[in-house]
């Protein structure tokens, strides 16, 4: 239907969608995009509110026709997660994505292409510049870091709202009425570095683990694929059971929210040991593509010489505490829920590791539905720091969504769906981190449900958005903000 951008273009949502794709935008990066919005609710007299988060907020009267049906706030953000391939030169701190389209999908060129959430400012700006769209009053409000901390759905002043009905455009599954997430919480420990020098005879090398999918911690997380960063470990502590060798550095992952697909580790080799340990290794690599065959068949470990001027290396302590870590934070699902089938109820990502001229630091995601559930996990971290005599930190604390059964708009959106397409929609929850939670702690009463058209491989360089389902997704939106009188 669009053979070119051109063509793809005219529709309304993908011209928006194209404008701000050429806006840097990554989490904690959101003011150029944030400045976007104000002058584009500006140029069209709606009022607008940009608060000290960089969240901003526009308003827009209803319709004629409308004036007494309960105000709606329409709700995404506006960051995105930055990743890319190894050897892309993009610049995601300045270069516009580069758009591309395969058949019925839009990608960017070796970058994620932020349809999460930027399909959402997208709708939100296609609604409000539009004037042939019968709608109640709408609280259009677009938040920032919600990749990293929610700190800017957390900083909204809920005294700027009215709306009693919250649509959150953050799905990912066109068809499918979103009503339930989980918490979550960023934990990180922090292992002090203790350096000495490496021995004269020792030659620097490269451990890297790459070709692994990745994906989103809460989405892909039950799909039981490879994190680099625990099969670094994994193949650290293998040498250590044999060879004798020092580590300079170890690196893993990108976003804590992200299943790492790459980590390396500067290690320090015996000249003696050169080839038994580039046998080892050979072996090894043998062993994970035999274990990750169906979720990462192109996983590999490379062993590759390195020029490094710095001889500076942990001490055996600091390595083994390392290695220890790698191996004994949690990773993946621990467990699911016994109420909705093939839900993930609790789990955790270590997503990133850092070596600093200080520390290395270790940051993991939590997520849960469950409260509880969510604090036993954060114990299980600080138990293993402990141990380790490791600091912890924590941050970006943020509620879960819980499940409401008397959701008026989830019965409006079902009817219309039903009405629209002559079949029952699909009522889900998912294990991700959705701004519901934050806006309806804020907000008693708040009636929240969430959609969105069919997203691909969110949070990596493959991410990709399917066209016919963005322009289906929109038709069932305005048609469902247009039967919003049913709800007098």
């Amino acid at each position: 239907m669009y053979s070119n951008l051109e063509k793809l273009t005219s529709h309304r949502v993908f011209h928006f969608f194209a404008e701000i794709s050429k806006i840097p935008r990554g989490s904690g990066n959101e003011k150029a995009i944030s400045d976007y919005l104000v002058r584009f609710a500006e140029e069209r007299d709606l009022e607008v509110i940009q608060d000290s988060a960089l969240n901003v907020i526009i308003k827009k009267d209803a319709t004629t026709g409308y004036e007494n049906v309960p105000t709606v706030i329409i709700q995404g953000h506006m960051d995105m997660v930055c990743e890319k391939n190894q050897d892309t030169m993009h610049d995601f701190e300045k270069d516009p994505l580069q758009l591309r389209i395969v058949g019925d999908m839009l990608y960017a060129t070796d970058t994620t292409l932020g349809a999460d959430n930027g399909i959402a400012v997208a709708y939100a700006l296609a609604l409000l510049d539009a004037n042939d769209i019968p709608h109640p009053s709408l609280e259009v409000v677009i938040t920032t870091e919600e990749e990293t901390t929610m700190n800017g759905a957390i900083a909204v002043d809920a005294a700027h709202f009215k709306g009693e009905i919250l649509i959150n455009i953050d799905s990912e599954e066109d068809g499918k009425l979103l009503v339930s997430s989980a918490g979550g919480v960023h934990v990180t420990q922090v292992l002090p570095i203790k350096w000495e020098n490496a021995k004269d005879h020792e030659v620097a090398y490269c451990i890297r683990i790459k070709g692994l999918k990745g994906g989103h911690s809460g989405i892909s997380i039950n799909k039981e694929r490879g994190n680099s960063n625990k099969l670094l470990g994994r193949v650290l502590h293998e040498l250590s059971s044999e060879f004798q060798y020092s580590i300079q550095q170890i690196n893993g992952g990108l976003k804590p929210n992200a299943i790492p697909r790459e980590a390396e580790a500067i290690v320090f080799i015996q000249k003696e040991d050169d080839e038994q340990i580039k046998e080892k290794i050979e072996k090894y690599n043998d062993i994970l593509k035999n274990e990750l065959q169906f979720s990462d068949p192109n996983v590999s470990i490379v062993l590759e010489k390195r020029e490094i001027s710095s001889t500076n290396v942990f001490s055996n302590e600091t390595k083994h505490k390392a290695i220890t870590s790698l191996l004994l934070i949690p990773h993946g699902v621990q467990g699911m829920s016994m109420a909705i089938e093939g839900l993930v109820e609790s789990s955790t990502n270590l997503g990133v590791v850092t070596t600093t001229d200080s520390s290395i630091t270790f940051e993991s995601e939590i997520r849960s539905s469950i409260k509880s559930a969510k604090s036993y996990m954060v114990t299980q971290v600080r138990s293993i720091a402990e141990m380790l005599e490791c600091e912890v930190l924590i941050d970006s604390d943020y509620p879960e969504w819980p499940y409401n059964p008397d959701s008026k708009a989830k019965k409006l959106f079902e009817a219309t769906y039903k009405e629209k397409y002559g079949k029952e929609m699909e009522v889900i929850a998912v294990h991700a981190g959705i701004e519901c939670g934050v806006f309806i702690e804020k907000i008693p009463g708040l009636d929240a449900i969430s959609i969105g058209p069919d997203i691909f491989l969110v949070h990596t360089p493959d991410e990709h958005i399917s066209i016919s389902s963005t322009i289906n997704n929109w038709e069932y939106f305005i048609y469902t903000l247009k039967r919003m009188k049913d709800l007098l």
